[in-house]
């Protein structure tokens, strides 16, 4: 099993999460999904979503940055899985996927629960 990390260079938390992995000697992939080429599908947002077992994706949803591009708070969450696709930035991040778990680092430790 490869442990993923759902990665933002310009995201100070996101790279202090891998500086923890590192630390840990936790072997990983980086996908950074901002890049056009490594942008996360509806049904890879919802297989996060199941492997975090939470119901809705607004629990890796960035509120300030759903406020700034006017995602509603009534917003459905087949609307937020389609705003975090047509924008990235929607997503927190670091997320941590490792076979059939996934974890929000947030705090970073969190990384290390699914390791």
């Amino acid at each position: 099993m490869t442990y993923i990390v759902l990665h933002n260079p310009n995201c100070s938390t996101s790279r202090n999460g891998l500086a923890l992995l590192d630390e840990k000697g936790v072997s990983y992939e980086v996908r950074k999904y901002m890049n056009a080429g490594d942008a996360l599908s509806e049904d890879e947002l919802r297989d996060i979503a199941k492997k975090m077992g939470v119901d809705s994706p607004r629990a890796f949803l960035r509120d300030k940055d759903a406020k700034k591009f006017e995602l509603p708070e009534t917003a459905s969450d087949d609307e937020v899985f389609a705003a975090m696709i047509d924008n990235p930035r929607l997503i927190q991040r670091p997320i941590g996927i490792n076979g059939d778990k996934a974890a929000l680092g947030r705090p970073i430790d969190k990384l290390l629960d699914i390791v």
